[in-house]
C-alpha cells in the first residue's frame, strides 16, 4: 500500500471531455485526511487467496454466469446472448473471477492480473477478510490525480505523451478493430505502466475500480460508484478513462471489467 498524505485537491472535471450527466462536475476544492490505499488493483491471486481460506464463493458462482466481451470468445464459442443496446457484451454460463473468458478460460494463466467478475459485495467481503475497506470516491480521484492538480491523466493532460500509451485502453475504433498498440487485448498485469506520482498503478484503463460511494446524493436507486474506466474505452464510445470520470453500477452488477483496490485509515 501507498500513502495518500492529508490534503485538498480539485475534483470533477467541467472540461468538453467531461459527461455532464454522470455529475463529474463542478469543479469543487475537497479535503480529504490521510490515508492509505494499494498501489494496485486486487489481483486474481489474492482473491484465490481469500477464496481458499474463507470458501467465498462470489456473486457470478452463485449465479452461474457473468457477462463476457464478445472479443475475448473463440470464434467457435456457442451462440450466448447479447445486452440490448451492448451486443458485446454476452451472458456466458460458466463465467466467473475463476474463469474470467468463460469456462474455457482460468485465472491461473493471469494470476497477476486484476480480479474481475466481482460485484460491490464481493470486493466489501474481500476487503473486510484482508482488514481494509473500498475507498470512497474523493480518496479514490485525489490517490489517482497523485498529487496533480486539474489534470486529464494521472501523469497530465496528453493522452499518449510522446506517441506512446500509458494505460491499457482500446487502442482503434470500438467495438470491431483492436490493432493492441498498448500490448493488451482484455486485462493486464496490475503493475504493468508506470507509476503516478503516489506510486498507484493503472489508475485509469484496465478495470474499472468499486468505490464506496452512491453514484449520486439522491442514491439513484442504490448504484454505486465505479472510477478509472477500462480496456473496452475509447473516444468513439466511452471516454471514461480519466480521473474525474465516474459512472453508476448498480451493486450487484459483475462483468469482466471491474474490478477494485482497497483502503486503510491511517492510524
Amino acid at each position: 500500500m501507498v500513502t495518500v498524505p492529508t490534503g485538498e485537491f480539485l475534483m470533477g472535471s467541467e472540461d468538453a471531455l467531461a459527461y455532464p450527466a454522470d455529475g463529474e462536475g463542478p469543479v469543487r476544492t475537497v479535503h480529504v485526511d490521510a490515508f492509505s490505499i494499494d498501489a494496485c488493483t486486487v489481483t486474481n491471486a489474492q482473491f484465490a487467496r481469500f477464496a481458499a481460506e474463507t470458501g467465498y464463493r462470489s456473486s457470478t458462482e452463485r449465479t452461474g454466469w457473468s457477462f463476457v466481451f464478445a472479443g475475448l470468445l473463440p470464434d467457435d464459442f456457442p451462440p450466448t446472448r447479447s445486452v440490448v443496446g451492448a451486443p458485446w457484451w454476452r451472458q456466458v454460463e460458466g463465467a466467473d473471477w475463476r474463469h474470467p473468458d468463460g469456462p474455457h478460460s482460468t485465472w491461473e494463466d493471469r494470476a497477476d492480473h486484476p480480479v474481475v467478475h466481482v460485484d460491490f459485495h464481493d470486493a466489501r467481503a474481500y476487503c473486510s477478510w484482508a482488514g481494509k475497506r473500498l475507498p470512497t470516491e474523493a480518496e479514490w480521484e485525489r490517490a489517482a490525480r497523485g498529487g496533480l492538480h486539474g489534470k486529464v491523466f494521472p501523469w497530465g493532460d496528453e493522452l499518449e505523451p510522446g506517441g506512446r500509451p500509458r494505460m491499457n485502453v482500446w487502442q482503434g475504433d470500438f467495438p470491431n478493430r483492436h490493432p493492441t498498440a498498448d500490448g493488451w487485448y482484455g486485462t493486464c498485469p496490475v503493475d504493468a505502466y508506470d507509476p503516478n506520482g503516489f506510486g498507484l498503478y493503472n489508475v485509469t484503463g484496465n478495470v474499472w475500480e468499486w468505490c464506496d460511494a452512491p453514484f449520486s446524493p439522491a442514491g439513484d436507486g442504490g448504484q454505486r460508484v465505479a472510477k478509472g474506466g477500462s480496456y473496452l474505452c475509447h473516444a468513439s464510445y466511452c471516454r471514461r478513462y480519466r480521473v474525474a470520470a465516474r459512472q453508476g453500477l448498480p451493486p450487484d452488477s459483475a462483468t469482466g471489467n471491474v474490478g477494485f483496490r482497497c483502503a486503510v485509515d491511517m492510524a
